[in-house]
């Protein structure tokens, strides 16, 4: 007999497949749907529910993409374990988040013994999943000895191409196959490789602003960068088509630093540019898994219908940064020129980094920890906005706050370098976008720059009635 019974209302405005989705995640995080239990087929629910194959398919891939069920081949779909998030500590927690504590302070924090430090790019470790990742870590070891010692695949481990093939479906709609995907060490490295084995032309658009760490790279290249102002929705399509450039850029899951987050109209219109212009879309997918404002909307490459996306994917803010794993999906016409040129490297990534992390997503370790990292992020980032508006009020504006690990404030009528001044003495570190902008001297003097993913809930409410002691009185 089938469980899932759920009333649906087919006069509401909320979509049927919406309705169904949220109910069986509360079914699952209420705990009647248990770890391991199987659920009945597309084809069985749609039947007993009387709603179509594509309703109930398209609340499946939502569950699938945020990690509370697994589709197990020849096997059917089976809810996946839920761990449920602890308190989050303070001074007397456990032994786990005191030794992370000491090794932040070991990296070199600086200052104040209570400093509170908004930067941009810390994750939580206090809840990274050590056992699970040393387990993986000692059994590609012990059990796949020549496959750790040596440089590997030039192209990357396949089975863990393999686990991000399906992980890509589910989670962004993104179709590929594993000969299309080579991982390297960071973003950076990545596009150090697009500018030495590609043909991409000598002029290359970018967002303006855009993440300068990307744009150092093309320069290095001697590759022109073509700032092209944002509006609303994202890159300008005017003033890329008046650039002269066919090669662009973007990141449209979050827009770096504003935040944007480019609506699928936009990305349509984005994507048929490509196609006139016979040019190339470079999609910085790196924070896509934070979003917490609306449905999630698809990545370019999963719309992209005549192959001008190449898509770049990180795991160092959904996992470890530390790992320096990421990866490019090629476009089909472009794949074969770059393993060719490949030829003359070895892979950056160390085969036992590779292995282990091939492990640790097979075993469905990886959905789940990103599942536990979306509702940490998400409950911080409502502490974060509740604490500006209490303590800043209607004295600062917010920028980018749909999704992503950071956001902007705009300080009315202040400077963003004495603002820095005076947080500092108060015990708190933020941080200007300045260095974000192609010329510096166009970036608002008033913005100021949050992230929030490293800090405890207690230590952002306590952050920003310091900045409101600092910047106030």
């Amino acid at each position: 007999m089938i469980s899932l019974t759920p009333e649906l209302a087919k006069e509401s405005e909320t979509p049927l497949y919406d309705q169904l989705y949220r109910y069986i995640r509360k079914q699952i995080e209420g705990g009647a749907l248990p770890m391991d239990e199987r659920l009945p087929s597309i084809r069985q629910l749609s039947a007993h529910l009387m709603v179509s194959k594509n309703t109930v398919e398209a609340a499946y891939q939502q569950l699938l993409s945020e990690g509370y069920i697994q589709s197990r081949p020849r096997s059917g779909i089976f809810v996946l374990p839920m761990e449920q998030l602890p308190e989050v500590e303070g001074e007397s927690g456990s032994v786990k988040n005191r030794r992370f504590e000491k090794v932040k302070q070991a990296a070199g924090e600086r200052g104040r013994a209570d400093t509170i430090d908004f930067e941009y790019g810390d994750v939580e470790l206090g809840l990274f999943p050590v056992k699970a990742w040393k387990k993986c870590l000692s059994d590609a070891i012990d059990e796949r000895l020549p496959e750790v010692i040596g440089y590997g695949d030039r192209q990357g481990h396949l089975g863990l191409r393999e686990e991000i093939v399906r992980y890509l479906y589910q989670s962004r709609g993104v179709a590929c196959s594993a000969d299309q995907i080579f991982l390297c060490a960071g973003t950076a490295q990545a596009i150090s490789l697009l500018c030495q084995l590609l043909p991409l032309t000598e002029r290359i658009a970018m967002e303006e602003p855009g993440y300068n760490g990307v744009r150092a790279v093309f320069t290095n290249h001697k590759k022109e960068v073509v700032p092209i102002p944002l509006e609303e929705d994202g890159v300008s399509l005017e003033a890329l088509r008046q650039s002269g450039a066919n090669v662009v850029y973007v990141t449209p899951s979050h827009q770096f630093p504003i935040g944007i987050v480019m609506p699928v109209q936009k990305r349509g219109k984005l994507l048929h540019w490509a196609y006139e212009q016979g040019g190339y879309i470079l999609e910085d997918d790196y924070d896509s898994e934070f979003r917490y404002q609306g449905q999630p909307v698809p990545a370019l490459k999963a719309l992209d219908r005549s192959d001008r996306v190449i898509y770049l994917g990180t795991f160092s803010k959904s996992f470890l940064p530390g790992a320096r794993l990421s990866y490019v999906v090629l476009p089909e016409s472009l794949a074969d020129t770059y393993r060719e040129g490949l030829q003359n490297y070895s892979q950056s990534v160390s085969p036992l980094i590779q292995t282990a992390m091939y492990l640790f997503m097979r075993d469905g370790a990886f959905e789940r920890h990103v599942r536990k990292m979306r509702k940490l992020y998400q409950t911080r980032h409502r502490v974060l906005l509740r604490a500006i508006y209490e303590q800043l009020g209607s004295r600062v504006g917010v920028i980018g706050q749909k999704s992503g690990m950071h956001l902007l404030l705009d300080v009315y009528g202040c400077d963003c370098a004495e603002l820095i001044e005076l947080a500092a003495e108060r015990g708190v570190r933020v941080y200007s976008p300045m260095r974000h902008w192609m010329n510096p001297a166009e970036c608002p003097r008033s913005y100021v720059m949050l992230g929030f993913a490293g800090l405890r809930e207690e230590q952002i409410r306590e952050g920003l009635e310091r900045l409101r002691q600092a910047w106030f009185g």
